[in-house]
């Protein structure tokens, strides 16, 4: 887990001013899509070797970019006035291992419950392609530990999202908006494994139909914009 140190004053410029704005627009859409609750789940961007992150104790539904602070990947603070949240050691992991561009960790209530009884998340629908295919479930450790820290990363091994035993989800992704996407569809997923389960045992994609809609994804072009072909 990296510790906050405080790096030299960087005088007056502003730092990283439109990507703390992206992660207060982002905390706020987060809390009301029902995501985040309170000071539970935090988010950051990378900019460079800079990184954006929601500082512990800030509410999500009301955050400001004052409330985001900027850190270097070691961990040191570079610029804000409140420390990171306590889970900036799991953020610099997934920064340094997997090469993301930004991390969204929530405590989704769908995604919270699953967490509690289930070992991993089947592919129930073609929309987990972006996660990687089905999602594990890292095992229970202390909230902002190193400890937790390792489990979850190596629960992220060839994946972008995975949830954490009684605690929550997290997703990483290139960019914030596809992130928050993940977060999002990942909260879908679990439901609807949840409601499924009601009525039976849930029916879900084996490898060569995941391969299959690997294949339609990219031949389509499915989730992007695309011409009309007329005539």
């Amino acid at each position: 887990m990296a510790t906050t140190m405080f790096a030299p004053h960087l005088g007056s410029s502003p730092v990283l001013i439109a990507e703390r704005e992206a992660i207060a627009l982002a905390g706020r859409r987060l809390a009301a899509a029902g995501l985040v609750l309170g000071t539970a789940g935090n988010l950051s961007l990378r900019s460079s070797s800079r990184i954006a992150v929601t500082a512990t104790g800030a509410a999500l539904a009301e955050l400001t970019a004052d409330q985001v602070s900027v850190v270097d990947r070691r961990g040191r603070l570079l610029h804000g006035g409140l420390a990171p949240t306590t889970e900036l050691g799991l953020h610099l992991g997934i920064y340094r291992r997997y090469r993301a561009g930004a991390v969204v960790h929530t405590h989704a209530p769908w995604a919270t419950a699953l967490s509690c009884v289930i070992e991993e998340l089947p592919c129930i629908h073609y929309q987990m392609l972006p996660l990687g295919g089905s999602v594990r479930v890292a095992p229970y450790r202390l909230f902002g530990t190193p400890e937790l820290a390792r489990v979850t990363l190596r629960a992220l091994q060839d994946r972008r999202a995975a949830l954490m035993a009684n605690h929550g989800a997290i997703c990483y992704a290139d960019t914030l908006d596809q992130a928050i996407e993940s977060a999002l569809v990942l909260e879908f997923a679990c439901a609807l494994y949840w409601r499924a389960a009601q009525l039976g045992t849930p029916q879900t994609l084996d490898a060569d139909q995941w391969r299959e809609v690997a294949a339609h994804v990219r031949r389509l072009r499915y989730g992007a914009p695309r011409r009309a072909r007329r005539g």
